[in-house]
């Protein structure tokens, strides 16, 4: 998958990174109703992460099953990867630091941050 996944096509690989397969109304169940999408708009979306690579299906008589072709993880750290190059020449540390300076980090976030370095160091 080389496509980048908008933020609505998100919004349905979220709902299939939690359960899969599931049917475009299984997943259109599952949308928050905040976004307003018909089924129409998520087979629509589905449709687009067909083509991205970034969805499977199988018929199910005459339904589809959708699941994930690219796990969470994975898509995470590409898609942080991209960022951090994109933004920050690569590196790690600006990422962070902008996120500290813009009031991005939680005092959870510092500490499991000062334990991934402590773990890092050793």
């Amino acid at each position: 998958m080389t496509d980048r996944i908008s933020e609505g096509e998100h919004a349905v690989m979220e709902v299939l990174w939690i359960e899969s397969p599931l049917t475009a109304s299984e997943v259109a169940e599952r949308i928050p109703d905040s976004r307003g999408w018909s089924e129409r708009t998520v087979k629509t979306m589905l449709g687009r992460l067909l083509a991205k690579g970034a969805l499977s299906h199988v018929e199910d008589g005459r339904r589809y099953l959708y699941r994930p072709v690219v796990e969470r993880a994975d898509y995470a750290e590409r898609e942080t990867r991209k960022l951090a190059d994109r933004l920050f020449g690569g590196r790690a540390a600006p990422l962070v630091a902008h996120l500290a300076a813009s009031d991005g980090l939680t005092d959870q976030d510092i500490a499991e941050l000062e334990a991934l370095l402590k773990d890092l160091k050793s």
